[in-house]
């Protein structure tokens, strides 16, 4: 079964055999399906989100979010890699759409907290974005991201 979008239907592709018939192609178009199969988005935090921050316009810092839901909690990390640095605390307000995420640095001696306060912007965008502020140690900037397909 192969299953296919087309101007908001949804189109299945059947493949059909039976004795004494070679293999034919059957479309089922399913309109009501489409609702949803679209609908279906999840957690409107949960996904990958790329942006920067910085206490100014010149000075800008290039960064990464991976965020997951497990059904309880909020969890994730900041720029995936040998560097990254997990969240210890993600929270959401969702009467607000309001977040909190707290971090701390590993392996790095007395690096400072990582606190991003940010509210979701346009959260029936696929395309969503965090907006909001960057605190770490001493050193405060705004903070933007946005969420990949």
């Amino acid at each position: 079964m192969l299953m296919r979008r087309r101007a908001g239907i949804v189109v299945l592709m059947l493949s059909v055999s039976a004795p004494g018939f070679s293999r034919a192609m059957s479309t089922v178009l399913v309109p009501g399906f489409t609702t949803a199969v679209m609908a279906q988005e999840g957690h409107p935090l949960v996904g990958t989100w790329h942006g920067t921050w910085g206490p100014n316009a010149k000075e800008r810092h290039d960064v990464t979010l991976v965020l997951e839901f497990d059904g309880k909690a909020i969890t994730g990390m900041i720029n995936p890699g040998p560097d990254s640095v997990r969240f210890d605390k993600v929270t959401l307000d969702p009467s607000t759409w309001g977040v909190r995420m707290e971090a701390t640095p590993k392996g790095t001696p007395k690096a400072a907290a990582i606190v991003i306060d940010v509210t979701i912007q346009d959260i029936t965008n696929r395309y969503r974005s965090l907006v909001g502020t960057w605190t770490q140690g001493t050193v405060k900037g705004d903070f933007k991201a946005s969420r990949d397909s």
